[in-house]
């Protein structure tokens, strides 16, 4: 073998391993939302989990790939690990699909038969693939063409990478040096490890068993070196996973602990009956070389063969690996924000929603509980828990921003662009309603500790105003909570009924101080409570504006929208009119 036969072994084995990237990225990418409408079917039952994990697997080309997803899930709760069990053994099935895909790459024959046969092979078909690719790439104007042809490009470029690396090695075929090492690896605890390091190395059971068929070309490789480097390269692929669990929770460690104990398991398995199958009962076929659909068979027999001895017994695993990995410590309301599953992107997203609804409920809680200290009076116990929804809510809007900002570096799809850039505005006016909360909370205290107390006018219209911000956040949660259009809609017309009403309430306020019916130090706290309540409407109309726009729009322009929604006059102003005959203040004393 020639130093340029090895640079074109490298060249093959780059090109297999991004076209496999590529191919496998943009297929999960794709199946993003999918994956979250198959999450929500799933049930205890390990049969469906298998399906799952199978189907997975088989859609975007790696086993490892599902398994850090299924860690992701089960550390951010949305799985369970009963449930991990099934998918985990459908995806060691699922992966084998690769492997009889690049054995096209071997396809011969001659004759009526051989001329079908040849347009399956690679260097027929694949010019196809490719020029299909690149034009849906190139002029496709959707997410979903551009998608397809991504696809297609990185099949391409696999199968080209694969026919390069047989070509590189087909001179071994007669080196004695070549065959000499292979021998090596009958011994079967050399085969395994070769495997193990191999798969290890590159991250990809498919990718390493592509790399090993392509050596079947030289003929050198039997049957007895294949299968102890396949068993490695099964357990090889639990290195990904392994990696991916550390710093998760218990129940995400043990995912990688099952899907080890799984693949060892198979690889004793699968040489125990080996060797049985070629020394004791002597099959022939076993002592002669494998080629490329050999390679598919002997692995896609081992994991339906290992599924079927392990299915049942799931349970078993799952106590097993509860044994190993004991439960210690609490768990984290923020652990749902798992890097792991960034490269789900549909999946982070809806974890990041669920959380920023958490966020709003504790926003609005600590503003109603502060409202209600200005009706009913200072408590400190009410105080504590305002105070201490400020700061839960304040880390919220540090972990998610950060989060939503680590999801828009992915390479996400328009709509789900659209969806990390409506949880960022809003982010912020949550955190804001919950600082207004803190300030009203400190002015019901300043009246408290000051045996201080507004004038019956001032009070009476304090709780006009109240029960308006009241409705305002109640419209603007349940807008946020259910996608509600309509409520949304009511948001901005109050919003202007509640400017209108702090600025006559500020009007009457001076009025008073005129007349000496009330003092400059009750003033100012009365001041700074309108303030801070028609600020809290300000937010509530950001939030509601942010989500009209965002689904009818695909701007930004959240000001230039709420302007464009005020041209319907009829509409708009008929609304308006109804919350100010709701919110008139009480006629002037």
């Amino acid at each position: 073998m020639t130093i340029f036969d090895i640079l074109s072994l490298v060249f093959g084995i780059s090109l297999f391993l991004f076209g496999m990237n590529v191919m496998g990225d943009t297929l999960k990418k794709s199946a993003g939302n999918r994956l979250k409408v198959f999450l929500g079917k799933l049930t205890e039952r390990p049969i469906k989990g298998f399906l799952f994990g199978m189907l997975v697997t088989a859609v975007i080309q790696s086993s490892s790939a599902t398994t850090v997803m299924v860690v992701g899930f089960v550390n951010s709760g949305t799985m369970l690990l009963s449930q991990a069990v099934g998918v985990i053994m459908g995806a060691n099935v699922g992966t084998a699909i690769t492997s009889w895909i690049t054995a096209l790459s071997g396809l011969e024959g001659g004759g009526r038969v051989g001329w079908i046969m040849q347009w399956f092979k690679p260097s027929v078909f694949t010019p196809l693939v490719a020029l299909s690719g690149l034009l849906l790439y190139m002029i496709g104007k959707h997410d979903r063409k551009k998608n397809l042809g991504l696809i297609l490009l990185g099949f391409s470029i696999l199968m080209v990478g694969m026919d390069t690396m047989s070509e590189a090695v087909a001179g071994l075929e007669k080196n004695e040096t070549f065959r000499s090492i292979l021998l090596l690896f009958e011994n079967p605890i050399l085969g395994l490890l070769a495997g193990l390091a191999l798969t290890a190395v590159i991250q990809s059971s498919s990718a390493s068993i592509g790399i090993l068929q392509s050596f079947t070309v030289t003929g050198a490789i039997t049957f007895g070196n294949a299968v102890p480097i396949i068993m490695g390269q099964n357990i090889g692929t639990c290195v990904t996973a392994m990696l991916a669990s550390a710093g998760a929770s218990k129940n995400a460690k043990r995912v990688s602990v099952i899907h080890l104990l799984f693949n060892v398991f198979g690889s004793v398995l699968g040489l125990g009956l080996f060797y049985l199958f070629k020394n004791r009962i002597g099959i022939g076929v076993l002592n002669g070389s494998i080629d490329m659909w050999g390679i598919a068979a002997v692995h896609t027999v081992f994991n339906i063969l290992t599924a079927l001895v392990l299915l049942p017994l799931g349970k078993q695993l799952e106590r097993l690996a509860i044994l190993l990995v004991r439960e210690k410590g609490k768990k984290d309301r923020f652990s749902v924000l798992d890097e792991r599953l960034l490269k789900t992107p549909s999946v982070a997203i809806d974890h990041s929603l669920g959380l920023t609804l958490s966020m709003a409920e504790a926003s609005m809680r600590s503003l109603s509980l502060s409202c209600q200290m200005l009706r009913e009076g200072y408590s400190a116990s009410t105080a504590d828990t305002v105070r201490s929804d400020e700061v839960a809510v304040d880390e919220y809007e540090d972990k998610l921003g950060s989060y939503l900002l680590r999801i828009s570096e992915e390479s996400i799809l328009e709509t789900e662009s659209r969806e990390v850039n409506r949880l960022l505005h809003m982010l912020s006016d949550f955190e804001r309603i919950s600082d207004h909360a803190v300030h009203m909370t400190e002015a019901a205290e300043e009246l408290h500790d000051k045996k201080l107390s507004l004038s019956a006018s001032a009070g009476e219209e304090l709780t006009v105003l109240l029960n308006a911000v009241g409705e305002i956040t109640e419209l603007s949660l349940a807008a946020f909570q259910r996608n509600d259009y309509e409520n949304a809609s009511m948001v901005e017309p109050l919003k202007q009924v509640i400017d209108e009403l702090k600025n006559e309430m500020k009007r009457r306020h001076i009025v008073r101080l005129q007349k000496n019916l009330c003092t400059i130090e009750q003033g100012f706290i009365f001041t700074d409570i309108l303030t801070d309540l028609a600020r809290v409407a300000d937010h509530c109309s950001n939030i509601a504006g942010c989500l009209m726009e965002f689904s009818e729009s695909n701007s930004l322009e959240l000001h230039r929208y709420l302007k464009e929604y005020r041209k319907d006059r009829e509409v708009f102003e008929a609304k308006r009119q109804m919350y100010e005959k709701k919110y008139s203040l009480p006629k002037e004393k």
